[in-house]
């Protein structure tokens, strides 16, 4: 006999059905969760490509400028092996005119 108040309790499929109800509802949560994570992941691959792009361009940026720099130098070493020459012939004819002007003054 059942007490005022008391709900009687539900049939013992319906127990089962319901278990089964908050089973299906926590494997769709980590069904989401799942998803969620892949998705999350996919974005970072996706940003580790572009950075590793973006790493590899500055990469050959870098030796594009090495290989630059290098011929600059070597253009440089080249004019200065032409300039030393010339300085020294500018000296040479400072001499050459200061001895004119003494000879000039002689005369």
């Amino acid at each position: 006999t059942m007490m005022p108040g008391e709900t009687p309790p539900p049939p013992a499929g319906t127990a089962a059905a319901a278990a089964a109800c908050a089973n299906c509802g926590v494997l769709q949560q980590n069904i989401n969760e799942y998803v969620a994570a892949l998705i999350a992941l996919k974005q970072k691959m996706i940003d580790g490509d572009r950075l590793l792009t973006e790493y590899q361009q500055k990469c050959t940026d870098i030796l594009y400028f090495s290989i630059k720099i290098s011929a600059l130098r070597c253009q440089v070493e080249q004019m200065l092996q032409k300039i030393l020459p010339l300085e020294k012939c500018q000296e040479e004819l400072g001499s050459l005119k200061a001895e004119l002007q003494e000879k000039k003054v002689c005369l």
